[in-house]
C-alpha cells in the first residue's frame, strides 16, 4: 500500500491511498460438455466465511494471463482444457487498488489430479448455469470474478454464442 498527498478537484489537500498488487487476478469459467460450470469452495479469511467461486488466483507479472489461468484451473481442480478464450480484461476495484486481471472461458475439459497450494483446503462441485445464477441472485455467491465471469458466459449463452 502507498499513499499520495493530492489536491482534490475542489482544490483542498488530501491523501489518496492505493493498495498495490504484485499479481494480476485471473478467473476461469470452466464448462463441461453438458453446460455445467465448475466451482471451487474454500474458506476466505478476509471475510471469515466459506465462498464458492470459479477457479481463480494470482498471476505474476512475468507470466502470461492465460498461462496463469491454465495453472490455476489445473492446481485447484485437476482439470485441463483444450479450448480457451478470454472473456474480458478487468480492473478489480479501481477506486482503491491497481489490481487488474482477466477472465477466461475453458471448455473441452479433461480430468486430472488437483494440486492446491499447501495453505488451501478446496472443495469442487459442478452446477448448472441456472443454479449458479440463482446463488448469485440470492447473495450466496458474491465473489466479483465469479459474478463477472458467469454473467459474461450467461450473456453469451443467451445470445446463442
Amino acid at each position: 500500500m502507498f499513499h499520495d498527498e493530492v489536491d482534490r478537484p475542489d482544490g483542498s489537500p488530501g491523501i489518496y491511498g492505493v493498495v498495490h498488487f504484485l499479481n494480476a487476478a485471473v478467473g476461469v469459467v470452466a464448462v463441461d460438455d453438458t453446460g455445467r460450470l465448475l466451482l471451487v469452495g474454500q474458506h476466505r479469511y478476509a471475510l471469515d466465511e466459506y465462498s464458492w467461486e470459479i477457479p481463480e488466483g494470482g498471476v505474476a507479472s512475468d507470466e502470461p494471463l492465460e498461462t496463469g489461468a491454465r495453472r490455476e484451473l489445473r492446481e485447484e481442480t485437476g482439470y485441463e482444457a483444450d479450448d480457451w478464450r478470454q472473456l474480458c480484461r478487468l480492473s478489480v476495484s479501481n477506486s482503491v487498488t491497481d489490481e487488474r486481471g482477466a477472465l477466461f472461458l475453458a471448455s473441452a475439459l479433461r480430468p486430472g489430479v488437483a494440486s492446491p497450494d499447501p495453505t488451501e483446503e478446496l472443495a469442487v462441485r459442478w452446477v448448472t448455469l441456472e443454479e449458479v445464477l440463482a446463488e448469485i441472485a440470492s447473495g450466496a455467491i458474491h465473489d466479483l470474478l465469479t459474478i463477472a465471469g458467469v454473467g459474461l458466459y450467461a450473456a453469451e449463452a443467451h445470445r446463442g454464442g
